[in-house]
């Protein structure tokens, strides 16, 4: 196994692939890849459908799949806000993929028969596959058809991302193998040697205390510990400090306990959702999730400080339990609500990548929400950065 990765600013979309291209094969010891991603960024929108042609005649016998994207990753930089082309090769000796597109109304429901999915991944569990997703966020239901995965692949970890840089419903470009698709989902499977770590930095802290929901209606929330969520809110900001009352106003989330029978809680613990509102007469609150009843959650607070430090231990985590090998390569699928709008400064996630679990090639896109799993469950996330970590089998 062997990675190589490119990223070029070139504003002539032929030229940058020629580059790149080159770069990647240069990388590759000369060799042609296996598997070739693509991330187009927006300013190329008018060339999009051009991109698979252009690929092809550097790369006769590869693979292709990626996305259009609002920015790129290669070659360990992020380009944001201006032409972007990023190329991530690999050489996959005993690696398998099979790549499938699907419109929503192909997918199977939820809990369709096992073979049913089966049949339409052309893919079966015993397999032992690991997927790639990246889909279009005007006109697929992500969620649902992660849930479905989930369930007739337990094991199978699924990374990825909703495509950005589309200017208008249908401009969205997904690419594979030699097709280019404006709508639905781009699959991606690997079989054989290759083993995939997904990991996901959500970027929150929490504050308060976890509480019990006693009483809520799909994503409408009641009652938090037998109390209205208005007047725990109002106790809450009252406790907190100066900084964070400014950030309880402007980037305050809800997280959802992946456990409700843990006897305490870390970072990392909670699936982060968005909170969508207050009902002005009940104090009610609505969030951007179905919340049983008896489940736990904790309020959260995002700013650029705690989205580094959950990303420092979200990565230390990773790297010291599985150290990478020379012969790696990693995909980042970042929220476009990264990058340089928060923290101020280019690159640093994937400088924070390479610091902290390794040097190896590494590419990936700006995203309109990332694909990961948190605690063997796969979601649909926002302002996170979820890396897909390739590597031989043991």
């Amino acid at each position: 196994m062997r990675w190589a990765s490119a990223v070029e600013t070139d504003s002539n979309l032929s030229s940058a692939v020629e580059r790149a291209a080159g770069t990647v094969f240069a990388g590759l010891g000369r060799q042609e890849p296996d598997l070739v991603f693509v991330f187009v960024g927006a300013d190329h929108a008018p060339r999009f459908d051009t991109v698979i042609d252009l690929l092809l005649r550097e790369f006769e016998s590869a693979f292709v799949f990626g996305c259009c994207a609002g920015g790129v990753i290669g070659g360990g930089r992020e380009i944001e806000d201006r032409p972007g082309l990023s190329l991530t090769g690999a050489l996959l000796p005993g690696v398998k993929f099979k790549g499938t597109h699907l419109d929503a109304a192909q997918v199977p429901p939820v809990f369709a028969e096992t073979r049913v999915w089966e049949d339409t991944l052309r893919m079966t569990a015993n397999q032992q596959p690991a997927f790639l997703l990246l889909a279009d966020p005007y006109s697929f239901e992500t969620e649902t058809y992660v849930r479905g995965l989930d369930r007739v692949y337990p094991l199978a970890p699924k990374i990825g991302g909703l495509a950005s840089g589309a200017r208008q419903v249908g401009g969205t470009a997904l690419y594979l193998g030699n097709q280019v698709y404006h709508s639905g989902c781009v699959t991606l499977a690997l079989t054989g040697n290759i083993e995939l770590d997904a990991v996901v930095a959500q970027g929150c802290r929490p504050i308060g205390d976890p509480m019990f929901v006693t009483l809520a209606h799909e994503n409408l929330i009641r009652e938090l510990d037998k109390r209205p969520p208005r007047e725990v809110m109002a106790r809450l900001f009252e406790r907190l400090p100066a900084a964070d009352r400014e950030l309880f106003s402007q980037s305050l989330f809800l997280g959802l306990a992946m456990r409700a029978d843990a006897s305490e809680y870390q970072p990392g613990d909670f699936l982060i959702r968005n909170i969508l509102g207050m009902d002005p007469q009940s104090g009610a609150l609505w969030v951007s999730a179905t919340v049983p009843g008896n489940s736990v959650v904790q309020f959260h607070l995002r700013d650029a400080a705690t989205s580094a430090n959950d990303l420092v231990r979200t990565l230390t985590g990773y790297g010291a339990s599985r150290p990478l090998p020379p012969d790696a390569g990693a995909l980042l699928f970042s929220c476009a609500g990264r990058g340089m709008e928060l923290y101020g400064q280019a690159d640093h996630d994937s400088n924070a990548f390479r610091r902290l679990v390794g040097d190896v090639p590494l590419g990936g896109f700006f995203c309109s929400g990332e694909i990961g799993p948190i605690h063997n469950a796969t979601y649909l996330h926002g302002y996170t950065s979820a890396f897909a970590v390739f590597r031989e089998k043991k």
